[in-house]
């Protein structure tokens, strides 16, 4: 990424509206102290688009496979990779676990480069958006009996994205409260019972 340096942030913010051809309110950046003054490293959404397509595309080509990529900005800041392959079934593996570690793997490099926190997700021939539909299926049955027995349900390890669909499904209900535990690659979701107060 491109840092710029001036005597103010005002003034190093301008250099790279002028750089990216872009006004200063489109420019998200990180700041460092130096003895010149501040330096920025400043960079638009086109900027993460770009490198996903690069980084991407140099994976896919160092590996002989043809790809058809898609990018689109979610509401909440973050980005939808659409992928088509030859070999899709390959890329996402046995029970999504090539996919999950792929997605870990593209965050980290979006995240190091831009050094800040980017929600990015990859999918591939909408398989994260037919497991998404089929996990809120799931949390909204157990959450069901949940309210009926009284009894709390433990749900399978899943990856944090898939946690997170379920806490969303879920949030509002009535006598029912989600929390996430365990460690690593047990970390899953407790649906909770939890009484009407007195």
């Amino acid at each position: 990424m491109i840092e710029y340096t001036a005597e103010t942030l005002t003034e190093a913010l301008e250099k790279a509206a002028e750089d990216k051809n872009c006004t200063v309110e489109e420019l998200k950046y990180y700041t460092k102290e130096t003895e010149n003054g501040v330096t920025v490293g400043a960079y638009t959404q086109d900027d993460i688009k770009e490198f996903i397509f690069d980084y991407l595309g140099n994976f896919f080509v160092g590996i002989g496979q043809d790809i058809e990529v898609a990018i689109e900005e979610t509401e909440a800041s973050g980005y939808i990779v659409r992928l088509n392959a030859d070999n899709n079934a390959i890329l996402i593996g046995r029970q999504g676990k090539t996919l999950a570690a792929f997605n870990t793997v593209i965050r980290g490099a979006v995240n190091s480069e831009f050094k800040s926190r980017i929600d990015v997700l990859i999918d591939i021939n909408n398989y994260k958006e037919e497991r998404y539909n089929k996990l809120t299926y799931i949390a909204k049955n157990n959450a069901k009996q949940v309210q009926r027995s009284h009894v709390d349900a433990a749900l399978d390890p899943m990856p944090n994205d898939e946690r997170k669909v379920i806490h969303k499904a879920l949030a509002g209900w009535h006598n029912i409260h989600t929390q996430s535990e365990g460690e690593g690659t047990d970390r899953h979701v407790v649906i909770k019972y939890v009484p009407d107060e007195e």
